[in-house]
């Protein structure tokens, strides 16, 4: 059943973004075929998954058109893999089992191809077939999610400059939670208000990206310390190389899995309101800290 679920969501993001993004041949080319390297470089489509099925469950069937909500989320979500991946940020090579962006195309294209997502993320957006109103509420979600006051840019600012330091818990978990949570936090709860969740509703779904979120990226940072490059279809082991905050490099591995577990726990519970409705989305928690890549 969430294998299932997971391939529909990425079948209907992908559709979404062929139709959405500019064609390779279209003019400027370069520029299209450097943001369509990155996008259609594989990936889970995870965030957009969340969305849809946020939507899903608040509405009782999935909402038409909240797919492109969807796509526009993982234009943003590859935006920050291409300018992450630059030489003045984490200097990485590999992406999703492929040369990085800047590899390919260089770092000037590479970091305008970034720039180009995100702006055409908002295009999209702006034109959801969803009430003004719910509209405006999922573009100011989302832009707050990515941005610098507790959003992933914040937290990419506060990880660079931890790294060859000795963070406390308190940097850390800010780190996480701003650097990865904050925009699979938005990807839920927008798609909740795609599909017209009240205000309690939108608050439990809050809850419960911000908990899933965090347990994430503990997982990331396990598995970059456990897989290989190969199985992980990106450079493994350069958080370690680089010194960053992690929770394995505080706590260790088996205390950071335990953490993770017991997040996912708690964000189970924050859905519990919702019934049966929510079984795919706590299916997809769980999935999220057992994943090997």
């Amino acid at each position: 059943m969430l294998e299932e679920t997971l391939e529909q969501g990425r079948v209907l993001t992908d559709a979404a973004l062929e139709r959405l993004l500019p064609a390779a041949t279209g003019h400027p080319a370069s520029i299209h075929q450097a943001m369509r390297h990155s996008v259609f470089a594989g990936g889970k489509r995870l965030r957009p998954v969340l969305c849809m099925e946020a939507g899903r469950m608040v509405a009782g069937s999935l909402p038409p058109g909240i797919e492109d909500l969807g796509a526009a989320l993982e234009m943003l979500h590859t935006y920050s893999l291409i300018h992450d991946d630059l030489p003045a940020l984490d200097n990485d090579d590999l992406r999703r089992g492929r040369p990085t962006c800047h590899k390919v195309f260089g770092e000037a294209i590479a970091i305008l191809a970034g720039d180009a997502l995100q702006t055409q993320a908002y295009e999209v957006m702006a034109r959801l077939r969803c009430p003004a109103e719910a509209r405006v509420r999922i573009i100011e979600e989302i832009a707050r999610g990515t941005g610098t006051v507790d959003g992933m840019i914040g937290g990419q600012v506060v990880d660079l400059e931890a790294e060859h330091t000795k963070p406390d818990i308190k940097m850390l978990e800010y780190i996480h939670r701003s650097k990865t949570a904050a925009l699979i936090t938005a990807s839920v709860v927008s798609g909740g208000l795609f599909a017209g969740a009240e205000n309690s509703g939108v608050a439990s779904l809050r809850a419960f990206g911000q908990s899933i979120g965090l347990a994430f990226q503990i997982v990331d940072d396990v598995l970059d310390v456990t897989q290989t490059s190969e199985q992980l279809g990106k450079t493994a082991g350069k958080d370690t190389a680089a010194e960053k905050a992690t929770y394995p490099a505080l706590f260790g591995i088996d205390e950071s899995r335990k953490k993770a577990d017991e997040l996912v726990e708690i964000s189970l519970r924050s859905l519990d309101n919702f019934g049966v409705r929510a079984d795919t989305l706590k299916s997809l928690a769980r999935f999220l800290v057992e994943r090997k890549k």
